[in-house]
C-alpha cells in the first residue's frame, strides 16, 4: 500500500503522566502506519529529558517541548494524576502555549485539559476530561464550557477526552479525519476496541449507544448536535449544516437512526441533562447548559422520561455514589 504523505504528532509528557495515556493514542496511530498512514510521533518534555511515568517506567524522549523549532500537525497533551490536585509548572504551561501556537490540532488525553486550560487554550470552548474531574475544570475555569459526559469534545482544531482510555477514542477519530472512517474502523478492528464505544462517561449517552451514521453528512449532525447540546438544532438549521434538505435530512434520520432529527436533539439535551445533574451543577444552571428553557421544562422531560424530578434524580444520584464510596 502506498504511503501517505507524513503527519507529525508531538506527544507531551511530563514526570508522573498517565502511561496509558502515551499508550493508547500511540498504538493507534502505529497501527494505522501499517496499514499505509505514516504518522511520526515524537514524545517531548521540557528540558527534552526522560520522564517517569505513572507506573514508575521510564519515558524517552525524543524533543525539547521549549524548542521553538519543534511543530506537529498535531499536538497531543498527555494527562496525569498529580492533575488536578497540583497546579500546572510554568515551564510546562509555557511549553505547551509555544506548541499549539505551531501545531495545527491541539488535542490533550484526560487531566491533560488542565494544562491546556491553563495555557488558555480552551477559554472560550467546549471541553471534557475525566469524568471525576468535570466540576474541577468547571470551577477552575470558568471561561471553559464542561461536557461531563463527552467521551471526547471537538471544538474547532482543539480536542479534549475524558479518562485514560478515550484517548483511543480520540485517536480513532483523529485518525478517521485524516484517512476516513475505513481505515479507523480497521485499526479499531485490529486493536480489539470500539470504533465509537456505546456510552459517554456515564454509559446512558443515547448520542453513542445506537450505530454510528453511514452518512458522512448525517455523521456530521450527529457530532454536532452531540458537541454542542445548547445550540440551535432546529431541523431547518441541522439541514443547512448538512446541506440537505429538511425532508431528505428527516428522511435519512428515519432510515439510519430510527427516529427524527427533533426527537434526536431532545434525546441528547436530555442525556446532558442528567451528567451535568450528575456532576453536581443546581438544576437551573443545568437545564440553562443544555438548551431547555426553563427548571420547569427540565423538571417536565424528567417527569415524563423517568416518573421522577430533576432534585429527585440528582439526590438518588448521590445516594448511589456514597453507598459506593462505602
Amino acid at each position: 500500500m502506498a504511503r501517505s504523505a507524513i503527519h507529525r504528532v508531538g506527544i507531551v509528557v511530563f514526570d508522573g503522566v498517565k502511561l496509558l495515556d502515551v499508550a493508547g493514542p500511540s498504538e493507534v496511530f502505529s497501527e494505522a502506519n501499517r496499514m499505509g498512514a505514516n504518522y511520526q510521533l515524537t514524545l517531548c518534555a521540557v528540558g527534552g529529558g526522560s520522564v517517569s511515568s505513572s507506573t514508575g517506567m521510564t519515558i524517552a524522549v525524543d524533543a525539547d517541548a521549549t524548542d521553538p523549532l519543534v511543530r506537529f500537525d498535531t499536538l497531543l497533551v498527555m494527562g496525569g494524576d498529580i492533575f488536578p490536585g497540583h497546579p500546572v509548572d510554568p515551564q510546562l504551561r509555557d511549553a505547551v502555549i509555544g506548541l499549539a501556537g505551531r501545531s495545527g490540532r491541539v488535542c490533550s488525553i484526560c487531566t491533560g485539559a488542565f494544562i491546556l486550560a491553563a495555557a488558555g487554550l480552551l477559554d472560550g470552548r467546549r471541553a471534557t476530561t475525566h469524568w471525576r474531574h468535570t466540576g474541577v475544570l468547571s470551577r477552575g475555569y470558568p471561561a471553559v464550557t464542561v461536557e461531563p459526559d463527552a467521551i471526547f469534545v471537538r471544538d474547532g482544531t482543539t480536542f479534549t477526552s475524558a479518562g485514560v482510555t478515550a484517548g483511543i477514542d480520540l485517536a480513532l477519530a483523529l485518525l478517521e479525519d485524516d484517512h476516513g472512517e475505513q481505515l479507523a474502523r480497521q485499526v479499531a478492528q485490529s486493536l480489539v476496541v470500539f470504533l465509537q464505544r456505546p456510552g459517554g462517561q456515564s454509559q446512558f449517552s443515547p448520542t453513542l449507544s445506537g450505530p454510528r451514521p453511514r452518512t458522512s453528512a448525517l455523521r456530521e449532525v450527529f457530532d454536532a448536535v452531540a458537541a454542542d447540546p445548547a445550540g440551535d438544532h432546529s431541523t431547518p438549521k441541522l439541514a443547512v449544516r448538512a446541506a440537505l434538505s429538511p425532508r431528505h435530512l428527516t428522511r435519512l434520520f428515519h432510515e439510519e437512526l430510527g427516529t427524527t432529527p427533533a426527537r434526536y436533539v431532545e434525546a441528547v439535551r436530555f442525556d446532558a441533562a442528567k451528567a451535568a445533574l450528575e456532576a453536581g451543577y443546581p438544576i437551573t444552571e443545568a437545564a440553562a447548559r443544555v438548551g431547555y428553557g426553563s427548571s420547569e421544562t427540565l423538571r417536565r422531560a424528567f417527569m415524563t422520561r423517568l416518573g421522577v424530578s430533576p432534585s429527585a434524580y440528582q439526590q438518588r444520584f448521590r445516594s448511589a455514589q456514597r453507598r459506593d464510596a462505602g
